[in-house]
């Protein structure tokens, strides 16, 4: 034998560069359309049909259905997809990622893709010197998408040879000669590669490959392949072990799923076999089971008829799949909450100012944008996906006057108090100890304005919070649409602030922040004459009409604040202090 140490080394480097240009592919693709996608999903409605098209779209956009399952599992973690709406995306998702083996098997066998990988790799890297950040992007999706094909080929020809090494041949037969015995063999080795190399997609190459060069027939692959879909499963299952049951269910109904789709099809094995044989002859290739050159397209075949066999086969049991997922993962009941501790105050920052002023900094924004941002959202019974998305949101009021049970109260204590009180600690340290400049100090003094702002805006809502979920629970329509009408401003002024925050254009919306503040300052001064009407003519009563006047004005100061801060954090000039007070 003639492949030692030194090719096997080889098979393993070329492995890595085909998995580097798929996480660089990958990654590059989530940063170009992972916030859409996740809009999508997150806004997506219960329809079974509709989760399916999502899954599989968003699966061949960003070209990986671990990233898409991880999202899935993420999102039921939050409570922002349902089980059944989970299951619906996951089965999309493995149609979906039958694209990428149609990839490799089209542009890495039946097209050379050595020759253009190059120059490709030079292309892309011109892109990534332009100042938009989504040309840059696109600069690195084609440097990826050219690593992986460079990956690709050295693969193909780190294998080794079955001509010039029969004694493998040899070694496979002991293995390939045991009847359905080797299916379910090689089903266990497909299984056993994809969740030590994380990557079906890599594990598809290989199989690929395998074919391409004798080792394996049809069959044998056919069964890597259905292990394949097995091991996929195992990174959102390690995802959910530290994640709630929701996510836990989805994740269990993910290996359920394709657990039942596997064993069905190895059922009817041999005749399935055979009727992929017969659709890839009817559509101009070889017999797979007669050219090992035509078993990558058959295999590609096998991989998208399964799939989609099984989705259109198990879509109609959702429910029941549900339903037995929740029996496996039994409800649980919350555990009590821990106290969210700082993610980026530590004491090795306390060096020097500027890692201190910085992890000030960075800290001040995770709190914002996660703690207050959620806090605020749910006070007002609203979702922050829903606030995120380009929804019109007066018809996200419409749909959102369910109830969330806001404790602001709780909230404060488990996630905001703790890392406040080092935020300010942190802040004092650094004014204390070292030797500011005065842009230092005036910027710690601005993030610890901040900070205050952050823990007034609670107090506000939790005032506010209980009468929303009384008021829009009243079958008094006019208190009702008062109230909608608190929740609007406040939601506008949320939404404007996240666009604020996210885009590098911030000028449009700075000048949109700066007008609702100036509304909010003159109606923190003015009586409001539409409440007063409401109480004369009697169609709300004086204890409606005075929670009215108090949360009005509790939110147009909430409105102030939130303005001031992001402002403080976000803002590109140091705003005038006068006008925080």
């Amino acid at each position: 034998m003639n492949y030692g140490y030194t090719e096997l080394l080889q098979l393993f480097g070329s492995l890595g560069l085909f998995l580097f240009g798929m996480m660089v592919m990958s990654d590059a693709l989530m940063k170009l359309a992972g916030d859409k996608m996740r809009s999508i999903l997150a806004t997506m409605t219960s329809n079974r049909f509709f989760g399916i098209l999502t899954g599989f779209f968003i699966t061949s956009v960003i070209q990986s259905s671990s990233a898409t399952t991880l999202m899935v599992v993420s999102f039921a973690n939050a409570s922002l997809l349902t089980l059944t709406e989970s299951i619906s995306v996951i089965m999309g998702a493995n149609i979906g990622t039958t694209i990428t083996a149609w990839l490799i098997t089209i542009l890495g066998f039946k097209v050379s893709m050595s020759a253009i990988a190059l120059p490709l790799v030079g292309f892309g890297f011109a892109f990534t010197f332009a100042k938009k950040e989504s040309i840059k992007n696109w600069g690195v999706f084609i440097i990826g998408f050219a690593v992986l094909f460079i990956g690709l080929q050295f693969l193909k020809d780190a294998v080794p040879n079955i001509n010039d090494n029969p004694e493998m041949l040899e070694f496979l037969t002991r293995y390939t000669d045991l009847g359905f015995w080797s299916v379910l063999i090689f089903l266990f080795i497909g299984t056993l590669l994809t969740v030590i190399i994380q990557s079906s997609s890599a594990t598809m190459a290989l199989t690929l490959i395998m074919t391409a060069e004798g080792w394996i027939p049809f069959e044998l692959a056919a069964a890597m392949v259905l292990g394949e879909n097995i091991g996929t499963t195992i990174t959102a299952n390690i995802a959910a072990i530290v994640a709630n049951f929701h996510a836990k269910r989805t994740a269990r109904a993910h290996l359920l799923f394709n657990i039942i789709g596997v064993v069905w099809v190895l059922l009817l094995f041999y005749p399935f076999l055979k009727m992929v044989s017969w659709i890839a002859q009817w559509t101009g290739s070889d017999s797979p089971y007669l050219s090992a050159a035509a078993i990558p397209v058959a295999i590609s075949l096998f991989h998208t008829i399964f799939n989609i066999s099984n989705t259109l086969l198990l879509v109609w049991f959702v429910n029941p799949i549900a339903r037995l997922v929740e029996r496996l993962v039994p409800k649980r009941e919350m555990p009590k909450k821990e106290i969210d501790e700082p993610k980026f105050l530590e004491k090795r920052v306390l060096k020097y100012p500027e890692t201190l002023i910085i992890s000030l900094e960075k800290e001040s924004k995770f709190l914002f944008k996660n703690a207050i941002f959620e806090i605020v959202a749910h006070s007002l019974n609203i979702h922050r996906a829903d606030i995120k998305s380009d929804e019109k949101i007066k018809k996200i009021l419409k749909r959102s006057t369910e109830d969330m049970h806001t404790d602001v109260h709780e909230l404060y204590h488990t996630k905001v108090k703790k890392i406040y009180g080092e935020i300010i600690r942190y802040a004092s340290l650094a004014q204390s100890n070292f030797k500011l400049t005065e842009a230092q100090n005036r910027h710690i003094s601005e993030i610890k304005l901040a900070n205050r702002k952050m823990v007034e805006i609670l107090r506000n809502m939790r005032e506010l919070a209980p009468n929303v979920a009384l008021y829009l629970d009243s079958e008094n329509e006019y208190v009702r649409k008062e109230y909608n009408k608190l929740r609007k401003k406040i939601a506008k002024v949320l939404r404007i602030i996240y666009h604020f925050r996210k885009e590098k254009d911030k000028d449009i919306y700075h000048q949109k922040l700066m007008k609702l503040r100036d509304e909010a300052r003159e109606e923190i001064h003015n009586m409001s004459d539409s409440i007063e009407r409401l109480i004369r003519e009697g169609l709300i009563t004086v204890d409606m009409g005075s929670s009215l006047v108090n949360d009005r004005d509790n939110v147009n100061d909430t409105i102030k604040k939130l303005i001031t801060i992001a402002d403080l954090l976000y803002g590109e000039q140091d705003p005038l202090f006068e006008n925080h007070k």
